[in-house]
């Protein structure tokens, strides 16, 4: 199992859908996760620290979650199947028990985002759905050579074929 960091929210220009990159820091690569628009919202919210003016969804889990005096120990994504990511969330309720729930992973990221906790890949999604990413070096091109990673050398379009036509 990998603990990855989101790296950036992008649009994949073939499909017209956001596309989360997970990175890990160990290895410089990352996992796109495909996620629809209400839940690209919610995590560009928290990612520009920003708050609407009533509760998102995942704000409201989060008060939930706190009021009750549970935490969210960590996420991992894994799974993928037939397209599809798999995730768990693990919530530690008041009395220190750990509960497995079944989530989407934009969904589990988007309150793990806000709670703080760490999100992790299996070892086995990570094989199958990582890709490189170009080393980050400091100065003004490592912006240019990210935006030209997602462009061309990620082929979005590619991966999401080869993972739709049963390729994992």
């Amino acid at each position: 199992m990998r603990e990855v960091e989101v790296r950036a929210l992008v649009m994949d220009p073939t499909q017209n859908m956001p596309v989360l990159l997970l990175r890990d820091p160990q290895s410089k690569k990352v996992v796109p996760v495909w996620i629809g628009q209400p839940e690209a919202t919610s995590i560009a919210m928290i990612m520009q620290q920003r708050e609407f003016p009533r509760p998102l969804a995942h704000d409201l889990i989060k008060a939930i979650l706190k009021s009750l005096g549970g935490d969210l120990d960590m996420i991992v994504i894994d799974s993928i199947q037939d397209s599809t990511y798999f995730a768990t969330l693990y919530v530690r309720d008041h009395t220190g028990k750990t509960h497995e729930i079944d989530a989407r992973p934009s969904d589990s990221i988007a309150i793990a985002l806000r709670l703080g906790s760490p999100i992790y890949v299996s070892d086995e999604v990570f094989h199958v759905a990582a890709v490189e990413m170009p080393t980050e070096d400091d100065g003004d091109q490592n912006e240019d050579r990210f935006r030209a990673f997602v462009e061309s050398e990620m082929k979005l379009a590619d991966f999401k074929r080869f993972v739709s036509e049963g390729g994992v």
